[in-house]
C-alpha cells in the first residue's frame, strides 16, 4: 500500500526483526505489539539458543506473518539480525529488541517519517522507560573520543551535581534536551527500536558481525551518515523498553561486550581521523571504567553473601 506525503511517496509495508535470547514473557508483548499493526507484513523472531522456554510462549498458528529462526548457538545481536535482514522483502524493516513494545500507531508514524524525504534512511521512536520517562539512548550524538572519556570519569553526572560550573562536560546522550514537537535530524538512534529503508541497507551493508553485542547500532548510524542518508528522531512514535531483560543473568559479560564494542567502533570508524595516542587514551578510559564496574559488582556480591551469613546465623 502506498500513500502520498507531499512530494514523497510512502511505502506502507514493514518487516520486523526481533532477536531473542532468554527474554522470557516480555517477548510475547513485543511480538503482539507489532502484529497489531496492519503495516507489518512479516515478523522474524531470531532465537539465539535461548534456554528459558521463551519461544514456547509465542502464539502458534493464528498468524502466518510470524516466522521463527532457531540458532543452535548465541550468534550475537548483529549476526542474529542479519539472518532475518537477508530474508526481508518489504521496503521498510524495523529492528526491535524483545524487551521493547511499540505503542499503537508507532510503526505507521515511523514509516511516514522515513518517507518524508528522499534521503531519510533511518528513523527511531521516543524510547520510554516503564515509568513513562524518556530513556537514555533513544536520541544521541555519535560518540566522539571526548564524549567517551567524559563518560568514563562520570563527568556528565558531575555537571548535573554542580550546575554552577562555568562549563559543561560533553555528553552524547540527548534525552535531557527538550522534546521536539516533530521529527528532527539526529546523529544516532537506538538499536532497541530503529526502522531502516531496505534500499538504505543495500547501500550501507548489513550490521557488522564483529560486534557481538552493543555499538553495532552506532556503527550502522555512522555508516548511514557517511553515505549521505539522514536519521530522524520521531517523538510522536513511542516504544516502551524494559531495558536489560536478556542481560540480567550475565551482567559482567554484557558490560564486557559493551566496552569492547565501543573500542571496535573507534578503531574501525575513527582510527583514520584521530591520532593513535588519543585512541589509546580512550581505550585506557574505557577499560578503567569496566574495571570499576567489575569491582563494584564483586563488592556487591560479597556484601550479599555476608548479609546471608548473618541472616542464617540469627
Amino acid at each position: 500500500m502506498r500513500v502520498c506525503l507531499g512530494k514523497a511517496e510512502v511505502v506502507n509495508r514493514c518487516d520486523v526483526v526481533i532477536v531473542n535470547f532468554n527474554a522470557g514473557a516480555v517477548l510475547i508483548d513485543a511480538v503482539e505489539s507489532v502484529l497489531r499493526s496492519p503495516s507489518v507484513v512479516r515478523v522474524y523472531v531470531v532465537d539465539n539458543a535461548s534456554t528459558d522456554g521463551s519461544l514456547d510462549l509465542l502464539p502458534r498458528g493464528h498468524d502466518d506473518r510470524l516466522t521463527i529462526i532457531r540458532n543452535t548457538a548465541n550468534l550475537g545481536f548483529a549476526a542474529g539480525n542479519n539472518l532475518a535482514l537477508m530474508r526481508a522483502a518489504s521496503e521498510n524493516v524495523l529492528l526491535l529488541n524483545p524487551d521493547c513494545r511499540v505503542a499503537e500507531g508507532a510503526i505507521e508514524r515511523l514509516i511516514t517519517a522515513l518517507w518524508s524525504a528522499d534521503r531519510v534512511g533511518m528513523v527511531g521512536p521516543l524510547l520510554l522507560n516503564p515509568d513513562g520517562s524518556e530513556q537514555a539512548g533513544g536520541r544521541r550524538r555519535l560518540p566522539k573520543p571526548s564524549f567517551v572519556l567524559a563518560q568514563a570519569i562520570g563527568a556528565a553526572r558531575l555537571s548535573r551535581l554542580l550546575p554552577f560550573l562555568p562549563f559543561r562536560f560533553p555528553d552524547f546522550l540527548q534525552h535531557r534536551d527538550p522534546l521536539p514537537e516533530g521529527p528532527v535530524e539526529v546523529e544516532a538512534v537506538s538499536g532497541a527500536c530503529m526502522m531502516v529503508r531496505l534500499e538504505t541497507i543495500a547501500d550501507i551493508g548489513l550490521l557488522d558481525e564483529q560486534y557481538f553485542f552493543h555499538a553495532e547500532d552506532l556503527d550502522w548510524c555512522m555508516r548511514v551518515w557517511r553515505r549521505d542518508w539522514k536519521i530522524l528522531f520521531v517523538p510522536d512514535a513511542k516504544a516502551i523498553h524494559h531495558k536489560g531483560v536478556s542481560s540480567r543473568t550475565q551482567p559482567l559479560a554484557v558490560e564486557y561486550y559493551k566496552h569492547s564494542g565501543m573500542l571496535r567502533f573507534y578503531r574501525k570508524l575513527l582510527g583514520e581521523t584521530y591520532p593513535h595516542w588519543r585512541l589509546a587514551l580512550v581505550a585506557a578510559g574505557v577499560w578503567t571504567r569496566f574495571g570499576g564496574i567489575v569491582a563494584l559488582h564483586l563488592l556487591s556480591q560479597a556484601a550479599q553473601r555476608i548479609r546471608g551469613v548473618f541472616r542464617s546465623a540469627s
